[in-house]
């Protein structure tokens, strides 16, 4: 694993999102705006300003952009969220009702890109889908489920059942079958009986706010992080599923990304993304490295100290009422220096255009983060991956 490619965009970067020739990125610079650019994941590429989305009023929160179809939806702290189409010259904006008292925190498209859900501070999430006979996109509403902001969003594969994330430290799975958008439900499809919005899971494995959920690519296993500096994997989804809890002795993760079945990455606030995988024998998730290789060595004899540095000064300040600036001895030369907040797959192996032909395996990725940096990260040489994207 390797850095490819290091652009600092801006002083903060909020959410990232690529198109499925990996040829524009859509970002939020921390402000009411998105940004797209041209460029590619290459190393030599040249990234150029090709347009900015101006509609929301507030900080934009989420950006996801759906490869077939093209559309980029967008959701924002101004609690409205909009979809954008390319008209061949620019992009045009559809608002969606979203019918939110509160900030729309996180979105995420669904697989088969008829629906997206968006998380909120209203304690509420809303699954969108278009509405042809009115031209516009409404929403369903899963109400008084969660205790808190919703953090995170995420499509089960089968494009019916939603995950989501709160700060009030519990991972929930829900229906989103919505009749009349979705086709008939395959007999065999896990929770087949279930009706919109109801929970089919709940998970209280945390004990801190919960961010950063996602599935694996067959929907096996989900998994999410907490803010107490833990992972949590949970395996065979239904009745009697089994969970993991993995305590990071880190600083905590942000958001993570399954690379396959039996391998995922993390990031956040040690700004060193983390590498885990499961012992096939075993069956046991285990962290194996930092991806950062540059520094990883002495960063991994540091991370401890880091951790118990970072606790003993916050004590230290709140029993004084103090706040002093806090510098880590966190390894200098990390392609971060800030909390990575957004970890996005840029290509899988046996997909091709956007279309999978066989075991989904995801051989580069792109972080984000609070030092408005994007890195582009690569197990294989990124110049053939992409060449062979084209075919």
């Amino acid at each position: 694993m390797a850095v490819v490619a290091s652009h600092h965009i801006a002083q903060s970067i909020t959410a990232h999102a690529w198109n499925a020739t990996l040829s524009m990125i859509a970002l939020c610079p921390n402000t009411s705006e998105v940004h797209i650019y041209t460029g590619t994941p290459a190393p030599d590429s040249v990234w150029e300003k090709a347009f900015v989305l101006q509609k929301h009023d507030q900080l934009v929160s989420g950006i996801d952009w759906a490869p077939i179809s093209n559309y980029i939806v967008t959701c924002s702290h101004d609690r409205n969220s909009y979809v954008w189409s390319f008209d061949g010259t620019q992009w045009q904006p559809t608002l969606v009702i979203l019918r939110l008292n509160r900030a729309a925190i996180s979105v995420d498209w669904s697989p088969k890109e008829n629906k997206f859900v968006v998380g909120s501070g209203a304690k509420s999430v809303c699954v969108c889908y278009y509405e042809a006979d009115n031209n516009w996109w409404v929403s369903k509403i899963i109400r008084k489920k969660h205790g808190s902001t919703v953090t995170g969003v995420a499509w089960h594969p089968n494009n019916l059942l939603i995950a989501t994330t709160s700060t009030d430290c519990k991972c929930r799975v829900f229906s989103a079958y919505i009749k009349g958008v979705d086709s008939k439900i395959n007999p065999g499809t896990t929770f087949v009986d279930t009706k919109f919005g109801e929970q089919v899971l709940q998970l209280d494995l945390a004990f801190g706010w919960s961010f950063g959920v996602k599935w694996s690519p067959t929907g096996n296993s989900l998994a999410y992080v907490g803010h107490d500096s833990t992972l949590h994997i949970v395996s065979n989804i239904g009745p009697t599923p089994s969970h993991q809890t993995i305590n990071l002795r880190q600083l905590p993760l942000r958001d993570i990304l399954f690379l396959s079945e039996t391998r995922l990455v993390g990031g956040g606030f040690d700004c060193n993304p983390m590498l885990f995988e499961i012992d096939p024998k075993r069956g046991v998730w285990t962290f194996v490295k930092f991806v950062d290789e540059a520094k990883s060595s002495t960063h991994d004899l540091k991370s401890s100290t880091l951790f118990l540095e970072a606790m003993g000064r916050f004590h230290g300040q709140t029993r004084r009422g103090t706040h002093e600036a806090f510098e880590t001895s966190r390894a200098s030369g990390l392609a971060h220096d800030n909390c990575i907040t957004c970890i996005v797959p840029l290509i899988s192996a046996g997909e091709v255009n956007g279309q999978e032909t066989g075991e989904k395996v995801v051989q580069a990725f792109s972080t984000s983060g609070v030092d408005g940096r994007l890195i582009i990260w690569s197990f294989s040489n990124i110049t053939e991956l992409l060449a062979k994207l084209q075919i």
